[in-house]
């Protein structure tokens, strides 16, 4: 991811992000190295969804050359508005990119869309102010 962050600005998160709009859970960032991203297949999943994930990544890829060759601000790309909810999808449109783009970036994503339910958060915020949804003690017996 390095070299690709130099050239584009785009940076591992940002591509994390944007798996989530093509229907995977997003991988852990930088652990155990800074600027990676960890991927780990298990053994149950099959040929189809590993080249599935493959298609997956060289279309992002393309997305970040967008971003390399100007046709794209990094700003205005879908990797930094990643993940898209359907409030996007349905609100004013002015991104230089499609709502098709943003949504369904290859045909198969149509077939069992997942919709985040939230835009991108401060990971790190969330990873230091911790926030309990949860019944408080007291109301427990």
């Amino acid at each position: 991811m390095r070299a690709i962050k130099a050239a584009s600005g785009v940076a591992e998160i940002d591509i994390a992000k944007r798996l989530m709009d093509y229907g995977f859970h997003a991988p852990t960032v930088s652990f155990p190295v800074a600027g990676t991203l960890m991927v780990e297949p298990t053994e149950s999943e099959d040929k189809a969804e590993l080249d599935r994930f493959c298609e997956a990544m060289i279309a992002i890829r393309e997305e970040i050359r967008l971003i390399e060759t100007g046709a794209w601000t990094l700003e205005q790309s879908p990797l930094k508005h990643a993940p898209h909810t359907e409030a996007d999808l349905l609100a004013d449109w002015t991104r230089p990119y499609s709502r098709e783009q943003a949504a369904f970036p290859l045909p198969w994503v149509k077939e069992n869309k997942f919709w985040p339910y939230v835009n991108r958060i401060d990971d790190v915020y969330g990873d230091r102010n911790l926030f309990c949804a949860c019944v408080p003690m007291e109301e427990y017996s």
